[in-house]
């Protein structure tokens, strides 16, 4: 009980403290322009979004003013508290350097005094590119005599999201390979006979794993990561149809990937004398299986399987998911040299002699 009167007192000296800042600030003509500008990020942002910045414990705060002249007054710096808008429960927080010239002739300076956004430290470039915001061409354009803290702010929050963004999508596909290698690596031992099992349970029991058929090798992309949602690509040479059900049965008993919402989007072709053998299949994604097809299609490439698996991460891409199962495809088939082809491996079909090099 009394730690949250303290702290609903220290919210209220914060604001008021504020509130007599922007007043003392409206004293000087000079000034109006920065107090005005304080107050709207105070309405917009709340009252105890924003207080005056201290250097260190006990030191007076930045940039009260006690002259007329903001020449006379030096920097002022404030601090502000913002939550990622996507996530509310992550904050950060900026201190805003207003120089005596702004904003007639000099932008200010934003700072990312957060060591950490969520549970990973901020980097170097990131720390970085808050410091050019308002220099740099990536950065909010400045204009003489134009106020534009809040233009800064809004992309600096926006830059934060996307790099914690990508920092959980990075560490979510890590997870998944490191889960991979752990499901290629573990070896399950069965004790010695635990119960009995009956006819009917040994014929109805799904085994654990199905071999891959002889001589098939499976190269795997790296992972493409948009919003969460996850797309890898997986390719192989094939000699006969006969083998695909199998190279995607021996997919799907990988707990990772049977998983996933679309495990085995896939597509082949596979020539046997004269005759092409084709399929494709969407796995829940609609028409996402004709679209690898026509990728090996317009590549001319025969006598192989393309798969891609999708984790969705909870958020719809649209159009994009299309775009990055393509993506993921032709990085399996390029990391798996279909992509250059000779004339040899085209086996004499009717395109031979017309290999691609893309």
């Amino acid at each position: 009980m009394d730690t949250n009167v303290s702290t609903q007192s220290t919210d209220s000296d914060t604001a008021m403290e504020l509130r007599d800042f922007i007043a003392k600030l409206m004293q000087s003509s000079d000034l109006e322009s920065v107090a005005s500008e304080i107050d709207v990020l105070q309405s917009i942002y709340g009252d105890h979004a924003i207080h005056l910045y201290r250097s260190s414990p006990g030191s007076p705060r930045s940039g009260i003013p006690n002259h007329s002249s903001s020449s006379a007054l030096g920097a002022i710096r404030y601090e502000i508290s913002l939550n990622l808008p996507s996530h509310e429960d992550i904050s950060i927080r900026i201190l805003v350097s207003i120089p005596p010239t702004y904003p007639a002739s000099n932008p200010p300076q934003l700072q990312l005094l957060s060591r950490y956004i969520g549970a990973f430290g901020v980097d170097s470039s990131l720390f970085g590119s808050i410091l050019r915001t308002f220099i740099s061409v990536s950065g909010v354009e400045w204009t003489p005599e134009s106020v534009c803290v809040f233009d800064g702010l809004q992309n600096v929050l926006e830059r934060c999201e996307a790099w914690y963004e990508d920092k959980i999508n990075r560490e979510t596909a890590g997870e998944l390979l490191r889960e991979d290698a752990h499901t290629h690596n573990h070896v399950s031992v069965e004790p010695d006979e635990p119960f009995a099992l009956s006819t009917a349970d040994e014929k109805d029991r799904v085994p654990l794993d199905t071999a891959l058929p002889e001589g098939i090798k499976i190269v795997e992309a790296e992972p493409i990561v948009d919003r969460k949602s996850i797309f890898i690509g997986r390719a192989c040479r094939i000699s006969d149809p006969s083998q695909v059900p199998l190279i995607l049965s021996n997919l799907m008993s990988e707990r990772h990937i049977s998983r996933a919402a679309h495990p085995i989007i896939n597509a082949w072709r596979c020539q046997v004398g004269s005759v092409l053998h084709q399929d494709n299949d969407d796995d829940g994604e609609t028409a996402a299986g004709s679209r690898l097809a026509h990728l090996l299609s317009i590549l001319e490439i025969n006598n192989v399987l393309v798969v891609v698996t999708r984790w969705f991460g909870g958020i719809h891409l649209g159009p994009d998911r299309f775009k990055h199962i393509n993506h993921a495809a032709r990085n399996a088939l390029e990391l798996g040299g279909f992509l250059e082809q000779t004339d040899e491996s085209r086996s004499g079909g009717r395109n031979a002699g017309k290999g691609r090099k893309r």
